[in-house]
């Protein structure tokens, strides 16, 4: 695909995620990195309902600024998910509300926040790791995300957003709808004991899908779920 018509892509698939209020005002950043080793990136205070293609931020492979308007103060955690995920080729941080409600709960489990809802949930989002608070543009943040060392194609930042990695444009942002949802469902869901995915049906969806990542951690996510609950 030409740089030209990603452009086009990046900035038509922000206008969709923020018409939808998945992430309000200038919040919220895209990413996605070229052949030739660069990257394209949302310029900083930027509303992704109002991109310009033509004003995004071009870097080259050492990051530094080509063309466009400066980047966006998330570039750290963009970069440490492409330098620990090999495979990545876009990075989409929001900040929409169910995810951003999960990520302030009490006992989470760093490993996977989310239960086993649904095979979708697992196709597209895999275990969705914690990573402690750190202010937006922090550095830190940056090496929390690595100290994940590419486990995790999906991650909440306590008190921020979430962050996914996809092997394509559209796959990270089907995969940051689908964990929105998630979140969404498992919030509607607490204190009603649902029927979660059991182990053996956890690995079936994996073999299938051929899915990575530390997935066993999904099978015990709940820790809100009735004892008595069925499988």
């Amino acid at each position: 695909m030409s740089e030209s018509r990603l452009r086009e892509e990046i900035c038509a698939f922000a206008r969709s995620l923020f018409e939808r209020g998945l992430t309000p005002g200038a919040s919220g950043n895209i990413s996605v990195r070229l052949e030739d080793g660069g990257f394209l990136v949302t310029p900083t205070n930027a509303s992704l309902g109002f991109l310009d293609p033509a004003r995004l931020t071009r870097l080259d492979a050492r990051g530094k600024v080509v063309s466009g308007d400066g980047p966006t103060k998330e570039l750290p955690l963009h970069a440490a998910l492409y330098e620990t995920r090999v495979r990545a080729r876009a990075v989409v941080h929001l900040h929409s509300t169910h995810s951003v409600a999960i990520s302030m709960l009490p006992d989470l489990d760093p490993r996977a926040v989310l239960p086993a809802m649904t095979p979708y949930q697992l196709m597209r989002c895999g275990a969705t790791a914690l990573v402690p608070y750190h202010r937006p543009g922090d550095p830190a943040v940056a090496d929390a995300i690595r100290g994940l060392a590419g486990r995790h194609a999906s991650i909440l930042l306590a008190n921020h957003g979430p962050v996914v990695a996809g092997d394509s444009l559209e796959a990270a942002v089907f995969a940051m709808e689908e964990l929105e949802e998630s979140a969404k469902l498992h919030l509607l869901l607490r204190g009603l004991a649902p029927r979660l995915l059991t182990r053996a049906q956890i690995e079936d969806v994996a073999r299938a899908f051929d899915l990575d990542g530390p997935l066993d951690a999904l099978a015990c996510a709940d820790p809100h779920r009735h004892p008595e609950a069925p499988r």
